[in-house]
């Protein structure tokens, strides 16, 4: 059941909000039908899933915060060879990465090898 904040976006979306794109994820991005004065257009992204500000991609955070004036979809990035697929920040969920000392990889680090030497006052 959506909250009233959630319900508040899904109204203010359908009676002021155009779509303008889509990302691999599933995510919708609108703005403002009208512009206001003196104001720019507002820009939001709708979540398809979880709401969490790390699932946006760079693409689409560039032209969110206004730093380009065309979507990914009018202007598409340039990829180079070395760049990886976007993806969200697994931190605090099962997905993320625990060493081998983290409880529940077994809470067991490795024993130390010796080459540690803490430093000591003079």
């Amino acid at each position: 059941m959506a909250t009233m904040s959630q319900l508040g976006t899904y109204i203010f979306t359908a009676w002021a909000g155009k779509p303008v794109g889509k990302d691999d994820q599933g995510n919708t991005y609108y703005i403002e039908r009208k512009a206001r004065k003196g104001l720019r257009q507002r820009r939001w992204v709708v979540y398809n899933g979880a709401k969490e500000a790390s699932r946006v991609p760079p693409d689409w955070h560039r032209w969110l915060h206004y730093t380009t004036a065309e979507t990914p979809v009018e202007s598409p990035p340039q990829r180079q060879p070395w760049e990886q697929a976007h993806r969200a920040n697994p931190s605090g969920t099962p997905d993320a990465w625990r060493p081998a000392g983290h409880e529940y990889e077994g809470g067991k680090a490795a024993p130390g090898t010796g080459d540690y030497e803490p430093w000591r006052p003079v």
